[in-house]
């Protein structure tokens, strides 16, 4: 798939994220990359067969200190190839991309790996419907 196409559904799967969210979201970046490095893999301990299929680069929320500023953007890392190999069609492509999404913007909020868990079983309830 195209990278201008893929980036269409990660569009498509933010704008499933509710807005309260996405309007509380400041100096964030969304990237696309092909895979993630053989690195990142050995540094985060993730073995083959399993992958990475995002990534939250950055502090926090629930970090920040007062004096927090002028600072780069945060990062959310979309990986384009583990998306596109575990997809069944372009609806679970984009459904896989938002329940990263959710993980990782989960992250940028503090969220706890539970209170991450318990928004995205939320997220597989209602897309069910």
């Amino acid at each position: 798939m195209q990278r201008a196409t893929f980036e269409a559904r990660v569009a498509e799967a933010l704008r499933g994220i509710p807005s309260r969210f996405r309007q509380a979201m400041h100096n964030l970046a969304i990237v696309v990359e092909d895979e993630p490095s053989p690195d990142l893999l050995r540094e985060m301990d993730i073995t083959p067969p399993d992958t990475l299929f995002g990534l939250y680069q950055g502090i926090p929320l629930t970090e920040r200190r007062w004096d927090y500023g002028n600072a780069l953007p945060d990062r959310i890392l979309l990986f384009q190839g583990p998306h596109e190999r575990e997809a069944a069609d372009q609806d679970d492509l984009v459904a896989s991309i938002a329940e990263t999404l959710i993980h990782e913007i989960g992250h940028y909020f503090g969220l706890s790996e539970e209170e991450i868990e318990e928004i995205e079983e939320h997220y597989w309830q209602t897309y069910d419907r």
